[in-house]
């Protein structure tokens, strides 16, 4: 899509994180050539050589692949005008994110960093994970701030809301105990990350927060989620950067249904009705309060609260995926639940001597 090349024109952006993380930098890749949601089997896969003209740049099928905590995963995509790279990470502070960190501190910096890193780190290394997770946290926001300079934006993203039954290769047989009580874990960790992100200076999306009454776009295992989530997810993503860099982006509500993706072929939409306000902020919470709090069990509990799945169930745009004439829907379109740093960087006006050929 062209506002999306023109937003990351001459710009490094680094997507850090495991399989959800990487599922991002895909369709950010996707949305950069063409308007299309990934396929199931862009979603699953892993380690491939070539992803829609990137490229394996480490570890996935050049090396060994697995399910452990030492799987290594290093993409990027590339032309004259875009860098993207990908890095998949088990753990938010490590001698290998050490050396993620070394290679921004003697090479190029990026202007865009998205990172998460948490489901791992709350169930591969430790059963009692709350003391070592917020010592890394702070150890990699130390490091990042060192490194990186003032006008590179960082957005944290959190954890995004898990099922009562995890299934797959992530959930190991020396974990499967941890299954049940993991939902309510990435709640309490998404805290830390988030509080500590703020205290930093870094920006933070709430995904936990936007997707709570949009599950039936979670997929079976538990953890991941579908093409149109991930869409949500990218558009997130744009508007904050936008924000952050006091760029004007074109209204996506607005979007006509014929430059609009083609819907996959086996889902199934569902209108929203006016139920609820058409604009809903949700809570905004602050540092110093838990953001469990006031949320009663829809947070973090899988079902839906039976006066509000009208309202806040679907997240699809007005005009393509539902009925021009039904001016009952909902708008498409929330207020972000975000912790936002006004800091309107403006590296847009920064160009790059030469464009990336290396």
């Amino acid at each position: 899509m062209r506002p999306v090349a023109q937003l990351l024109h001459n710009k490094f952006v680094v997507v850090l994180g495991s399989s959800v993380q990487r599922a991002v930098y895909k369709d950010l890749v996707l949305i950069l050539q063409r308007d299309a949601y990934l396929s199931l089997s862009q979603l699953k896969s892993k380690g491939e050589f070539s992803f829609e003209q990137d490229c394996l740049v480490e570890g996935g099928r050049l090396g060994q692949m697995n399910n452990g905590t030492a799987y290594r995963e290093v993409r990027q995509y590339r032309t004259d005008h875009h860098l993207i790279r990908f890095y998949f990470v088990t753990q938010v502070f490590s001698g290998y994110v050490e050396s993620i960190l070394a290679d921004f501190d003697q090479g190029i910096k990026p202007d865009l960093v998205i990172v998460n890193s948490c489901l791992w780190d709350i169930s591969r290394y430790s059963r009692k994970w709350a003391s070592e997770y917020k010592e890394n946290l702070n150890k990699f926001f130390i490091k990042l701030k060192t490194i990186l300079p003032e006008e590179s934006l960082v957005v944290w993203n959190m954890t995004m809301p898990l099922g009562k039954k995890i299934l797959g290769g992530f959930l190991v047989p020396e974990i499967e105990h941890m299954g049940p009580s993991l939902r309510f874990d990435v709640i309490e960790a998404n805290y830390f990350g988030a509080t500590l992100a703020n205290e930093f200076g870094f920006d933070v999306l709430d995904l936990h927060f936007q997707f709570r009454f949009s599950l039936q776009h979670r997929m079976k295992d538990g953890v991941h989620w579908n093409a149109v989530a991930h869409r949500k997810i990218t558009c997130l993503l744009l508007e904050h950067v936008a924000q952050a860099w006091g760029v004007e982006l074109p209204k996506l509500d607005q979007i006509n249904a014929d430059n609009g993706p083609p819907l996959p072929g086996n889902h199934s939409w569902q209108t929203a009705t006016s139920s609820a306000p058409a604009h809903y902020p949700g809570p905004v919470w602050t540092q110093g309060q838990r953001m469990v709090n006031g949320f009663r069990s829809q947070y973090c509990h899988d079902d839906l609260p039976p006066h509000m799945t009208a309202g806040y169930q679907s997240f699809e745009r007005e005009t393509f995926y539902r009925s021009a004439n039904n001016s009952d829907a909902a708008l498409y379109w929330p207020v972000n639940n975000l912790v936002m740093k006004q800091k309107h960087r403006n590296p847009c006006t920064r160009e790059r001597l030469h464009p990336y050929r290396y």
